[in-house]
């Protein structure tokens, strides 16, 4: 079982390498790489997504099931929400703030082995998957497909949580559970470097 997993989750980072590699170049808004490379590399190349995302995915696997699934399901649908707010030009309030908040507080339900009911950590988590989608909306380039560099941004998502996931599965482990829970607070210690511009 835990020898299928690793291989699913080999084969995922394997397929999103291929997809970001040929488009190593690319930058938003320029020409080409407006599309699906654009959306795919832009939560990649900013840690403040990164953090957050892997986030969901090691507090999902930390909380088992249902929640290893239904966290990193509920991310990315809600933040596309998010992006098509951020596209169409509807204003939402710190967002940079939010994006912060998103990692301290999913860091620390992961340091604190918090246990919420599902839908209460489903909540948490789209919450803050609408600050991400906004961002990611609202810095869609000009000549870009937003179709494009939505399908691309919710995909590479989606292999960060499944990062998440694959680190979290140590939690089976009594040091793995360690290990976990401090790499939680790590995430929230850069959520507060983010947040004072320390970072």
């Amino acid at each position: 079982m835990k020898a299928s997993i690793y291989r699913i989750v080999s084969r995922l980072l394997v397929i999103g390498l291929f997809l970001g590699s040929s488009v190593a170049t690319a930058h938003v808004g320029d020409g080409e790489g407006g599309g699906f490379a654009a959306g795919f590399l832009h939560p990649i190349l900013g840690w403040d997504h990164v953090v957050a995302m892997v986030a969901v995915g090691l507090w999902g696997a930390f909380l088992g099931m249902p929640a290893i699934w239904v966290l990193p399901i509920v991310f990315p649908l809600v933040m596309a929400f998010g992006g098509a707010l951020g596209v169409i030009g509807v204003p939402l309030p710190a967002v940079e703030t939010g994006i912060a908040a998103s990692a301290i507080v999913l860091g620390c339900m992961v340091a604190l082995a918090a246990r919420p009911p599902i839908w209460v950590a489903a909540v948490i988590v789209g919450v803050f998957a609408i600050f991400h989608g906004h961002a990611h909306g609202t810095e869609l380039p000009t000549s870009a497909n937003p179709l494009a560099f939505s399908l691309g941004f919710v995909i590479s998502t989606g292999l960060l949580h499944v990062v998440g996931i694959a680190f979290g599965l140590l939690v089976r482990w009594p040091q793995g559970k360690v290990l976990v829970r401090v790499c939680g607070g790590a995430i929230a210690a850069v959520g507060v470097g983010f947040l004072t511009g320390a970072l």
